[in-house]
Formats: structure tokens, C-alpha cells, sequence
């Protein structure tokens, strides 16, 4: 992240964020796990407003995929104009409908849909190709949205080159993929050179997660600002928006400023032992973690039952706070192992100790046998107690 310029020499300052996803579904998860990561999604757009306000932004940009869906559930557009209804400023903030969300008769972005009704007049719409929006005096933003789920335009050749004479600041905002995504189909494809060609000062994208400033030794920067929260396991350089500081020196290039806002962090862990079991449980702040856990051990019954007591106390229950936000357990390879002694109680009756004695045998090999001597096993130690 660069040191934020001082705000003498800066003429223009902008927030720019993109892929809210608002709305999006986590079905993988249980249901109050997937509550949790839904609205994690709306709650950072606040935050995110927050920022424009406390760094006292010129304009917030919104580069597209704002919405999961173009016709998102009404308690998500809702809750979107509660965050909007909340701020008493002018600064504009400019929604560009993206791939997710296109600009489509049904979508929120139409003028007759209420979520576009309710809008405060200091949020625009990108609703129309070749639209603009003057800030201040000295910069214009010019943008075009998807009106589809897929495309192959480029959208940025599609913006107004430089006319001569024009010295305003201007900012490209568009959605799509780059040329640098190694084997990835392009959808809406941005060319290399695109900013440079339309005689742009910055362009603003949206459709990839990670924060990433393509073409870094560009005249103009090319910037994702990544998902504000991560949405899958395997994502990289999320929870950001990005701050762009514009010189008055206009032969100086535009400073790009990382800022985190999200809150969520998504790991994939893997334990072959339950030495490092133990370990994830003490590990701090995992409250807004989404862990991936997959366990690949076999283990003697006592320690098979540590493994179990563990994972409950991570999992968290009706009556005890979870130590892990949401929890994701691949178990299928968490075993007996083969000569695990069940030791169980000799006073206890015949049926259960042959019962036991059978589930042991298949228990090294079959993890649902394994879960139910367990069961077992902890059951008798209670008729014991």
C-alpha cells in the first residue's frame, strides 16, 4: 500500500470499489452459516461508504456485479437504499450494472423498478452506453454497463476518445476481463493499451475478485479493486476497495492506494495429525474465518474421541459460541485405526460388545462405521458414569 499523498497537491480523489455480489447465495453451508456470509455482503457496503467519507472522496465509483443477480430478493436492493439513505452528502456515487446484474427491462437498475425509484439523487445510474457525469469543474466519468450475462464487446473501445483541446481528468468505468487472466475465456474482453487509447486518466474495472493494477507501467492504471469480501476458497488479495489520488501535475500518473474493508478471511486446512488439530483450535480470531477442513488421520479410539470433542468446540453448538465462523468439514478420510482397542467395559451387555467388535473391523476402512462406534464408545462411558 503507498502512503497517502498529502492532499495539497492532489486535484481529484476517488473510492473505487466493485463485485458486491449483494445477495449471493452460500448453499455448500448450513443455513445460519450461510446467513452469516449473505449479509456480510451488505454490511461491508457500509463500511465501504464509510471510507469515501472519512478520506472525503470527490466520487465512488461502483464498477459492476454490485448485485449477485439483475433481480436480487427485495431484502437485498432494501437494504442497499438503507445504506445510501444513511449518508446527507453530494458526492456522487455512480452503480455500473456488470455481467452479474445487467442493465436489463427487469433489473434493479430500470427506472421503473423501486430500487432505482429510491435511489438518493446523489446515486447514479450507468443506464445507457456512451453515459457521462461531470465531477466537479475539471473531470468527467464516462462509462458503459452490461445490458447481458455475457459478451464479447470490449466495452472500453466504446467510450469517447480524448477530443482535442479536452484537458478534463478523464476516468474510464467499465466491466469485464483483461488480456492477462492466463487461460481464461474472456467475457467482455478489455484489450490491452484500452485506457491509453480512449485518452483516459484511469480506468475503472470490475469482474475479478483479486485487487490487481494491470499494465502497472502504463500512462493511465488499468485497476480491479477486487471483491470488498472474498466469495470462495482460493481467492486472492480480496476485501479491498481502492483509493485514486489524480496530481495537478497532470504529467504525473495517478496514485493507486489499497484500503481493506472486509472482514472475512476463507482458508482451506488440512490435518494429517491431531497435533495439528490442536494447533488450528488455538489459533486466535477465527471468528471470521470460513475454514475448509479436511481431516486425514487415523487414530486410536481415545484419540479419535479428542479429534470429535475438538471439532464440536470449533463447530460451537445452541449452547456454546463457535471458535469458527463457518466450518466446513471433509471428515471422510478421519478413521480408526485398524488395531484400536474400543475397551469397553466388560459389565456392559454382550450385544453391545460384539456390536462394537463388528463396527471395528470395517472402522479402518469405513468412516461411517468409525462414527458409529464412536458413538457407541462415548455412550457407554456415560452408562459407566
Amino acid at each position: 500500500m503507498e502512503h497517502n499523498p498529502g492532499d495539497g497537491d492532489v486535484a481529484l480523489k476517488l473510492l473505487h470499489t466493485a463485485d458486491w455480489h449483494l445477495g449471493r447465495r452460500f448453499p455448500a453451508f448450513g443455513r445460519d452459516q450461510e446467513v452469516l456470509l449473505t449479509r456480510a455482503r451488505l454490511e461491508v457496503l457500509g463500511r465501504i461508504l464509510n471510507v469515501a467519507a472519512s478520506r472525503n472522496v470527490d466520487a465512488v465509483l461502483c464498477a459492476g456485479d454490485l448485485f449477485d443477480q439483475p433481480s436480487p430478493p427485495e431484502e437485498w436492493w432494501r437494504g442497499a437504499l438503507r445504506e445510501f439513505a444513511r449518508r446527507d452528502w453530494q458526492r456522487p456515487v455512480i452503480l455500473l450494472p456488470g455481467n452479474h446484474d445487467p442493465l436489463t427491462a427487469t433489473s434493479v437498475y430500470h427506472p421503473s423498478h423501486p430500487f432505482r425509484a429510491g435511489l438518493p439523487d446523489f446515486v447514479h445510474v450507468v443506464d445507457r452506453p456512451g453515459w457521462q457525469l461531470p465531477v466537479g469543474d475539471h473531470a468527467v466519468v464516462l462509462a458503459n454497463p452490461c445490458t447481458s450475462h455475457a459478451g464479447q464487446s470490449n466495452l472500453a473501445e466504446k467510450l469517447p476518445p480524448r477530443e482535442p483541446g479536452d484537458e478534463r481528468i478523464r476516468i474510464g468505468l467499465i466491466h469485464g476481463q483483461t488480456f492477462d487472466i492466463e487461460g481464461h475465456q474472456t467475457n467482455f474482453p478489455i484489450a490491452r493499451g484500452s485506457a491509453e487509447a480512449r485518452g483516459l486518466d484511469y480506468l475503472a474495472i470490475g469482474d475479478t475478485h483479486a485487487f490487481r493494477e494491470v499494465e502497472p507501467d502504463a500512462p493511465a492504471p488499468t485497476v480491479y479493486p477486487g471483491a470488498p469480501e472474498a466469495t470462495n476458497f482460493g481467492e486472492r488479495d480480496t476485501g479491498n476497495v481502492v483509493l485514486v489520488f489524480f496530481p495537478l501535475d497532470r504529467r504525473r500518473r495517478a496514485r493507486v492506494e489499497s484500503e481493506r474493508v472486509g472482514t472475512w478471511t476463507w482458508r482451506e486446512v488440512h490435518c494429517d495429525s491431531l497435533l495439528e488439530l490442536k494447533a488450528l483450535r488455538t489459533e486466535p480470531d477465527l471468528q471470521h474465518t470460513v475454514v475448509r477442513l479436511t481431516l486425514d488421520m487415523a487414530l486410536p479410539m481415545a484419540e479419535y474421541d479428542e479429534a470429535e470433542r475438538i471439532l464440536d468446540e470449533l463447530a460451537g453448538s445452541d449452547a456454546a459460541t463457535p471458535r469458527v465462523g463457518v466450518l466446513d468439514v471433509r471428515r471422510e478420510r478421519l478413521r480408526l485405526a485398524a488395531d484400536a482397542d474400543v475397551a469397553l467395559d466388560d459389565s456392559l451387555p454382550e450385544v453391545l460388545r460384539v456390536t462394537a467388535e463388528r463396527l471395528r473391523l470395517r472402522a479402518a476402512t469405513d468412516e461411517t462405521a468409525g462414527r458409529a462406534l464412536h458413538h457407541l464408545y462415548r455412550l457407554s462411558r456415560k452408562l459407566l458414569d
